[in-house]
């Protein structure tokens, strides 16, 4: 039996797994971190990364043989980085993913790469993107620093020497994802010198294998091979399993978040929807949506979630379904996708009568974005047509699941475990047909058969008047909703 680690290194901690060929968790362990928050700053210390790391693993490892171990892969937050020396020491915090400190720098760079940014599909960077953060940190730097990504940090510690980092994290660096390296006409107008940026490689790529100093703090065996990690959001995707072209892994927590795979890369005139370069060379495009069941939680204080889960369907069973109200379940003010509205605000249609009528409305508001995604994706060219696969915290809710499937008109799977970490431990298995015995499927929901086309074409047409939707966008929802 051969086991490998995937290991999640987030921002409220981090989890090491050990995962056998079959999908068996033979170990687990997870360790808090601690942010460092300020207005527009949210740092973390690099040195916790590696010490809550190490004790993971320990804890992950203590019950498998050390023969066993082949392989481990760390995702890690997409666009937090930080300047080392070259031995690997941290010479500054990690300027974590949502730290906007570099806001003053994003035209400049949007200036020096626009025709790289257009012709990667995603028109320009945010002021949280990796990049600005990096002009920001070189402002007061020494001569001889690195550029390091989250787990660039850890890599290096594991193999005991410089690292390439992957082109997932590097994404919001301003690597070229089709030339797979840095484009060196943006980093010369920029001023950043050549020498402090590491290799690239593809997820996937080994890295080296682990030197006895690391094995020694982790638990890790010496000589284990360290494999070339991603972002959390594409390792998520990984464990969910949605790995072959027109499958998608939508992810609904506190927000929305929409992750597939294409065979060419898709260009999006809005900028909502970018790609990632998957291990195979294919692309893996995705969304953030500010909608979300977090919602629930604001809106539904203390209250039972699982009981009103329970109580929607009694109520709007298969057999029984009055109308309901519909909430566009945004979490904060803006909207990023499917469409981009700074403006936007939550709203709802109807009245609801009680907790329950406002928990289904908020679900269906949801649900509504989920199918609108999946609109905007095929008006884009995208293939949407293979497994959707349901992860996220609102996968407890019963009802919601249901209702998603009843939205979409289409199966939905939900799997026994789409963790990051597991995610990792499939990419450090090797190719996604070597790692497929590692996806588990927990159920596949079939739609019900209820027809909610009319109270989904109401939604859209209001987004559509209040200035939000392009009218595109909601003609094309209208044009997929008669065929």
């Amino acid at each position: 039996m051969s086991v490998w680690i995937g290991i999640d290194l987030g921002t409220q901690s981090v989890r090491a797994m050990a995962v056998a060929a079959d999908g068996r968790v033979l170990g687990a362990a997870g360790r808090p971190l601690i942010s460092h928050r300020d207005g527009p700053r949210h740092e973390q210390d690099p040195e916790q990364w590696w010490r809550e790391l190490a004790a993971a693993t320990r804890e992950a490892l203590r019950d498998v043989p050390p023969g066993l171990v082949r392989g481990v892969a760390v995702d890690a937050t997409s666009g937090t980085v930080l300047l080392a020396d070259r031995d690997g020491r941290a010479l500054t915090p990690g300027l974590m993913y949502d730290d906007r400190r570099a806001a003053a720098e994003v035209d400049r760079v949007n200036a020096a790469g626009a025709h790289v940014w257009r012709q990667l599909g995603y028109q320009r960077m945010q002021a949280n993107w990796a990049l600005p953060k990096l002009l920001w940190l070189l402002r007061d730097a020494p001569s001889g620093v690195r550029l390091a990504h989250q787990n660039d940090f850890v890599n290096r510690r594991l193999v005991g020497h410089e690292v390439a980092t992957d082109l997932s994290n590097a994404l919001k660096t301003g690597v070229h994802l089709i030339d797979e390296r840095w484009p060196s006409d943006v980093f010369d107008a920029l001023g950043v010198p050549a020498e402090i940026l590491p290799d690239v490689v593809r997820p996937g790529s080994t890295l080296g294998t682990v030197c006895a100093e690391a094995a020694a703090e982790t638990g890790i065996p010496e000589g284990t091979a360290v494999i070339a990690g991603t972002t959390d959001g594409c390792a998520a995707q990984l464990g969910a399993g949605a790995t072959r072209p027109g499958s998608w892994n939508s992810v609904l927590g506190t927000t929305l978040v929409l992750k597939g795979v294409t065979r060419e890369l898709i260009h999006d005139p809005l900028g909502v929807v970018y790609s990632h370069r998957a291990p195979d060379g294919s692309w893996l495009p995705g969304g953030a949506s500010s909608t979300g069941a977090g919602v629930l939680a604001r809106d539904l204080p203390g209250r039972d979630l699982d009981a009103l889960s329970d109580a929607a369907i009694t109520r709007y069973g298969p057999a029984r379904r009055p109308p309901v109200p519909t909430t566009y379940p945004l979490v904060s003010r803006g909207e990023r996708f499917p469409f981009a509205a700074p403006e936007a605000e939550g709203f709802t249609l109807g009245e609801p009568a009680d907790d329950v009528e406002r928990y289904a409305a908020i679900l269906r508001g949801a649900a509504f974005v989920e199918r609108l995604c999946f609109d905007y994706l095929d008006l884009l060219g995208a293939p949407v047509d293979g497994e959707i696969i349901l992860t996220g915290g609102a996968t407890r809710s019963v009802f919601g699941n249901q209702l998603r499937a009843d939205v979409l008109g289409r199966p939905v799977t939900l799997r026994e475990n789409a963790e990051p970490a597991l995610g990792m431990a499939m990419l450090a298995a090797g190719p996604a047909e070597s790692s497929a015995g590692m996806v588990r499927t927990r159920e596949i929901v079939e739609p019900s058969g209820a027809d909610l086309d009319e109270p989904y074409l109401r939604f859209v047409e209001e987004l559509e008047k209040r200035g939000w939707l392009p009218s595109n966008a909601a003609d094309h929802a209208r044009e997929r909703t008669a065929r």
